[in-house]
């Protein structure tokens, strides 16, 4: 038995003791053998697993921020981009479970595992969930001159014309192009899919008229939501967004599999002691729900949630064997 197993069964012990014999046992972290009153008592880092000014590194910085100034600790944002955010995933999975490094991770943490034959860490069991932060979704788009005026239209166009159309994602194995397989599977028609190296040259190219359609993220084309630049015929999620509200989503249109939104989440390592995990995560939704980050996240085209530890457990749960139906049923693999 290793030292830190010794000192772990030793605390377990001391703890059942203190509880049988009437006195209040003192919640301790194993790792640091620290009261969790004492938490947070340094500085604490939020690890982001993709390149700086994305949305995860925004509101990575945002609550960094103000998680400072509320606690009075040094809050560091560290941009760890590589493999569809696995590099920056696995820090936080190998980290000592006291909370002090945090992951603002993506939905992609719950698709990867269907897209890699061999991941470093295991999404469910190598980490906490603190909060889910904020939802998203994607845009069905296709040109403002197209013949479509609706998604039926667009399929009936497509299936006079096997090969002719084709659809844009913001890169392969993510969400985007997992919908646009979706849609081809549901609606039985054969599409192109092009990828695109991030949501922007996509915009770009969709703005330019040289893609027949493209599943876009409504934080990218928020800036073009009230334009005429593109016309959308659907949206992903159970819910219509509030800044499109006249947008059916796939479900109304009698398409399934397209509920899951995509989200913005916080995670620590497993093992964390649950009151530094409440304590975080009670103070991560304080400051998603302020009026000043709200409204900041709103702005963005993104729905903030401040969700406890328990709601985003049970939203993995519920969308990870989703999506990986939908890798599996399409073949997709990024080995």
């Amino acid at each position: 038995m290793n030292s830190f197993r010794r000192t772990t069964l030793r605390l377990a012990l001391g703890a059942t003791l203190a509880a049988a014999m009437g006195a209040a046992p003192v919640v301790v972290c194993a790792q640091t053998a620290a009261p969790v009153s004492a938490y947070p008592g340094k500085p604490i880092r939020f690890v982001v697993p993709y390149p700086a000014g994305g949305g995860a590194d925004f509101i990575g910085r945002a609550i960094g921020t103000q998680l400072s100034q509320a606690w009075g600790v040094p809050v560091v944002v560290e941009n760890k981009p590589g493999a569809s955010g696995i590099t920056g995933n696995d820090i936080v999975a190998k980290s000592a479970p006291d909370g002090y490094t945090v992951l603002i991770g993506i939905t992609a943490m719950i698709q990867t595992p269907a897209l890699y034959a061999k991941l470093p860490y295991d999404v469910v069991k190598d980490f906490a969930p603190v909060s889910q932060l904020a939802l998203s979704a994607d845009l069905f788009v296709v040109p403002r001159d197209a013949p479509a005026k609706s998604l039926p239209e667009f399929v009936a166009l497509a299936k006079n014309n096997p090969g002719k159309y084709n659809y844009g994602n913001y890169g392969n194995g993510t969400s985007s192009h997992l919908h646009g397989e979706q849609l081809k599977m549901k609606a039985g028609v054969d599409l192109a899919a092009i990828p695109y190296k991030g949501a922007a040259p996509l915009v770009n190219d969709v703005l330019g008229g040289q893609l027949a359609s493209a599943f876009i993220d409504v934080s990218s084309a928020n800036p073009y939501l009230k334009s005429d630049r593109f016309r959308i015929l659907a949206i992903t999620g159970i819910q219509r967004h509030p800044a499109v509200p006249d947008v059916p989503t796939f479900a109304e249109l009698g398409y399934s599999g397209f509920e899951s939104n995509g989200w913005f989440g916080a995670f620590v390592a497993a093992g964390t002691p649950k009151p530094i995990v409440d304590k975080l995560s009670a103070e991560i939704r304080r400051i998603v729900r302020s009026p000043e980050l709200n409204g900041r996240l709103t702005a963005m085209g993104l729905r903030p949630v401040g969700g406890t530890p328990d709601e985003l457990a049970g939203v993995i749960a519920r969308d990870m064997p989703m999506w990986t139906r939908i890798i599996k049923d399409a073949r997709i693999s990024l080995d």
